[in-house]
């Protein structure tokens, strides 16, 4: 019986070992040092990764395992792999459009994705550091001129703000420490109370870190359409 046992014990290690021989033949490696993918900014909150896929180009196997947030600011063809599987038909990554997966609740995730396209894989993404959320109360814009919400959850708010040459946001005042990413770029001038206006040139791609406690509106002084997305932490 005890034979039998240990010759039961090696058939299965020997079932098991394939599996585990081709989990390391992947090589993946943390999202942070994954090819295309450049850290560009740190602090307690988060991590900003720069991503920027030329066509016919991968990102090799990487794995997320913290919340994260996405936005396109170029339109691409991706295609996305999951280790033992063939490659899935590639997907329009749509400019603007903002994504949340919640890392923490799902379990980590393990992908490759390879631009198919003629055009870059250009994404800003945001990696957030705290396991929970709870630390701050973000705002609430709801009728606020500009700006739309486009996503809401346990992590953060975010909205789109997009203004015409001339248009003129309402002020708000941000309650949360978050982020700003560009889409469309342009001249805007910021306005706060008792301060001088201030002008800014806005360049797709870009992105700044916005403490909490500013009140502030914004009017798009140049010629072109301005459009970014906003995100205050919770």
């Amino acid at each position: 019986m005890r034979l039998r046992g240990v010759i039961s014990s090696i058939a299965f290690a020997w079932l098991l070992a394939p599996a585990a021989i081709a989990q390391n033949d992947i090589g993946a490696v943390p999202i942070e040092k994954a090819p295309y993918h450049l850290p560009v900014f740190k602090n307690e909150y988060v991590t900003v990764l720069k991503i920027d896929v030329p066509p016919h180009r991968s990102t090799g196997f990487h794995t997320h395992t913290t919340d994260s947030v996405s936005v396109n600011v170029e339109d691409a063809d991706m295609a996305n792999q999951l280790p033992g599987e063939k490659q899935a038909p590639p997907q329009r990554s749509v400019r603007g459009r903002a994504n949340f997966t919640a890392y923490s609740k799902q379990g980590p995730r393990t992908h490759k994705a390879s631009n198919m396209g003629e055009t870059p894989f250009h994404n800003v993404s945001f990696i957030l550091k705290d396991s929970q959320p709870g630390r701050f109360t973000p705002s609430k814009r709801a009728g606020v001129s500009g700006y739309t919400e486009i996503m809401d959850n346990e992590r953060v708010r975010g909205w789109q703000l997009t203004l015409d040459p001339g248009q003129t946001a309402a002020v708000f005042a941000q309650t949360a420490p978050g982020l700003r990413i560009v889409v469309d770029g342009g001249e805007i001038a910021e306005l706060a109370p008792g301060q001088p206006e201030r002008s800014m040139n806005l360049r797709l791609g870009e992105f700044y870190w916005q403490d909490a406690g500013v009140t502030r509106s914004v009017r798009n002084t140049g010629t072109t359409r301005v459009r970014y997305v906003e995100f205050e932490l919770k």
